[in-house]
């Protein structure tokens, strides 16, 4: 009888969020509900919002390019009404009342971020003031700026998440998140985790110039192809790759420019084989670190999961386990925007996310702005 009562009391305190991501790959925008309580974030529905081909490329061009203010604070508005839309497109398909939402965690669409500039900074774009408007829900962004005004990287923030989820995993397990950039979290007493650098970007990229696809499916068109390994090498000097943690990329280091700096010697490379070295550079930045831990499972989740030749090259690479977070009952497609559900959680009760470690800030903090 007192455990019957336990858990009710425990599911009266569940609460229901909604999490909304929009990453470097630009895919698409995900959505996802989620009940959450100290003890677990469960996923109720999630749904993946068509990115408007247009607006993808207003961001696209944003970032090599110079800017006007106007047209930054118009793509800023812009964004908030689209994702407003998205959110309202959850609500409606499920028929949930939108009072019934305690907050959402909006990450916004990443522009630039450089927290080792002078005046380190990280710029997400999507009015939150235009979301909570639009949606009538209490809306929680701009999370990494605190962490940055304490010294941090203001990123990577999944790995406070990962050791929340994966906590009763055995010690000796790494997150993998393989997005347009790529994260690992390694989960060990004192939680770790970085951005080991480019994950679809780059693929992406090349395969949408020489075929017109938006990706390279089960990484068959790198499959056809064979490694350029001069130019892989050439690659793997880089300087991002060469350095220790604390530390976080975007869009704005690995790009088109980026590649193009190595390209000059390699102008006969067949486009499959470019794909193949591209992925390989993925594979191999992720093993290198991998190899300088002690890991034994590596769980896979973001898009990057999907490719199955990717994920064949990482087992063959590594000599720990190589899984799916779907092995585990939690989806890859959705951990990031459960993510930020889950910081909306943790912001609207003042915890502080045990993220310096991480991210290199002096001391922890309170994550995110309330909106409404």
């Amino acid at each position: 009888m007192l455990y019957i009562q336990f858990s009710c009391i425990l599911i009266l305190m569940e609460k229901l969020y909604i999490g909304l991501m929009s990453g470097t790959s630009l895919d698409g925008i995900d959505v996802s509900l989620c009940s959450i309580s100290d003890a677990q974030c469960k996923l109720i529905h999630a749904i993946e919002y068509p990115f408007p081909s247009d607006i993808k490329e207003e961001i696209l061009q944003c970032i090599p390019t110079s800017n006007t203010l106007q047209k930054i604070g118009t793509l800023h508005t812009k964004l908030g009404h689209l994702f407003a839309e998205a959110i309202n497109f959850l609500l409606q398909k499920y028929t949930i009342d939108p009072s019934t939402i305690t907050a959402i965690g909006l990450h916004g669409q990443t522009l630039w971020h450089e927290p080792e500039a002078d005046f380190p900074f990280s710029m997400q774009l999507g009015c939150p003031s235009v979301v909570h408007a639009t949606t009538n829900i209490q809306t929680v962004a701009d999370f990494r700026s605190m962490d940055i005004a304490n010294g941090g990287q203001g990123a990577p923030l999944a790995p406070a998440f990962h050791q929340f989820v994966f906590a009763k995993e055995n010690t000796k397990t790494a997150v993998l998140n393989i997005g347009g950039m790529a994260n690992i979290t390694i989960l060990e007493t004192i939680l770790q985790g970085w951005d080991t650098g480019t994950g679809n970007v780059l693929l992406d990229y090349w395969i949408k110039e020489c075929k017109n696809l938006p990706y390279d499916k089960d990484g068959a068109f790198a499959k056809s192809g064979t490694c350029n390994e001069e130019l892989l090498e050439k690659l793997l000097t880089d300087s991002y790759f060469e350095k220790l943690p604390p530390k976080s990329t975007g869009r704005e280091y690995f790009n088109a420019s980026w590649l193009a700096n190595y390209l000059p010697l390699f102008t006969t490379l067949k486009n499959e084989d470019m794909q193949r070295t591209l992925l390989e550079l993925t594979v191999q930045s992720i093993t290198n670190d991998i190899q300088s831990t002690t890991i034994q499972t590596l769980i896979v989740c973001g898009g990057g999961a999907k490719n199955s030749f990717l994920m064949q090259r990482l087992q063959e690479l590594n000599s720990c386990k190589v899984l799916t977070s779907e092995d585990f009952n939690v989806s890859g497609d959705f951990m990031e925007s459960m993510a930020f559900a889950w910081l909306a959680y943790k912001r609207l009760n003042h915890e502080v996310i045990n993220i310096n470690a991480v991210t290199g800030a002096t001391k922890n903090s309170i994550l995110g702005a309330i909106y409404g």
